[in-house]
């Protein structure tokens, strides 16, 4: 059992951690501060072959394996969350249900775009009424000779409002219930489709979350993703892909907040010495390291057992649990060993607890993992 990462792959962590130094990190406390989308950033990203890292370079990509990609994902969120699922929706989500399900027509016309960075991508499941209830969804897609027309709204979307592409699902059959949801690549510039409300969120403020509302929106039938009545479990496996993204979020997060601590640790001195020497400080550092590494573990297994091409929801949703409590429960470590400081906005694990919080919430919250996991032991 070999628990090192390749050369390649070492190198990939490597050259994504320089990059995130020298693009990511300068700009992250503002872009918490501002809300703003940083299409420089994402456009640097693009000339990295970052964008399309774990597909084919036929379609674009880089041609790496999924390991990579996280390795990418985690060393950009270390420098900014916010960039960091920027990024993850983008190739976990959006991506990806073109790449597997997607006719030929589709992946040349937009997953090659997708992969080059010329375009951005989010994804639409979620709706006001249909959260963790994903098939209590009313957004409907009727088929009209050539076409469809897209009716309903969607919420929470990552990406909303400069995404070029979004993967929508809506119901074709609304009697069939989650049976009659399909898949659809919708363009942003289509009559009859508008960007909602943008949310005003506690973190990843860099990312873009808004409403999709459909009025009427008349898309082609070729942009139909696989087969009617197929959208759930297209949605059910890109999420499970998308989960590992967020455990990678999730420790890239914790990796900063523990690299403040030990930092802040060293410098802060009181009763004459660096709290560092203090008991009560080493055992919080040394339990902040045991459970990322333990997160990571999870993680990086994860992403390898998606490579190998077995089923990996069970992989993917330990992951996301628990990494991402893992991070928030070492975020608020990083804050204690701050003290004061910590709860202050100059000091940036302020704004890492503040980030960390919705890794255990999107992407299916923590109590659908616990679902997830125990629903695979008891089959």
């Amino acid at each position: 059992m070999n628990f090192n990462l390749t050369e390649e792959q070492q190198l990939i962590k490597q050259n994504a951690r320089e990059f995130a130094l020298e693009n990511v990190e300068p700009i992250a406390a503002e872009l918490d501060k501002t809300g703003r989308y940083p299409a420089e950033v994402i456009k640097k990203m693009a000339e990295l072959d970052f964008m399309g890292m774990p597909y084919p370079p036929e379609y674009g990509g880089a041609g790496a394996d999924y390991l990579s990609y996280i390795l990418v994902v985690e060393e950009i969120s270390r420098s900014c969350a916010s960039t960091g699922i920027i990024y993850s929706a983008h190739c976990s989500l959006a991506a990806w249900p073109i790449f597997k399900w997607g006719s030929e027509e589709l992946k040349q016309k937009y997953l090659v775009p997708l992969c080059k960075g010329e375009k951005l991508g989010a994804f639409a499941l979620t709706e006001p009424g249909a959260g963790t209830d994903a098939a209590a969804g009313t957004c409907t897609a009727k088929a009209d000779a050539d076409s469809y027309i897209l009716n309903g709204t969607k919420c929470f979307i990552t990406n909303g409002g400069v995404a070029d592409v979004y993967i929508v699902f809506a119901l074709t059959d609304p009697a069939q219930g989650v049976k009659g949801l399909s898949a659809f690549v919708v363009d942003a510039n289509l009559p009859g489709f508008e960007i909602g409300k943008h949310e005003d969120k506690m973190g990843i403020r860099g990312s873009q979350t808004t409403e999709l509302v459909f009025k009427n929106c008349r898309i082609p039938q070729t942009n139909l993703i696989g087969k009617e009545g197929k959208g759930f479990g297209i949605a059910m496996q890109t999420l499970d892909g998308g989960r590992v993204g967020v455990a990678a979020q999730a420790l890239g997060i914790a990796q900063a907040a523990l690299d403040e601590a030990i930092k802040f640790a060293k410098e802060r001195v009181q009763f004459g010495k660096p709290i560092a020497t203090k008991q009560a400080i080493q055992w919080m550092l040394a339990e902040m390291e045991t459970k990322l590494q333990a997160a990571r573990l999870l993680t990086y297994q994860a992403a390898a057992a998606k490579d190998e091409g077995k089923i990996f929801s069970k992989e993917a949703g330990m992951a996301k649990m628990f990494a991402s409590e893992a991070a928030d429960w070492i975020c608020g470590k990083a804050i204690q060993i701050h003290g004061g400081y910590g709860y202050i906005k100059n000091f940036k694990v302020e704004r890492l607890y503040r980030d960390a919080k919705i890794c255990t919430i999107y992407e299916g919250t923590n109590e659908v993992q616990r679902m997830v996991v125990s629903g695979s032991l008891l089959r």
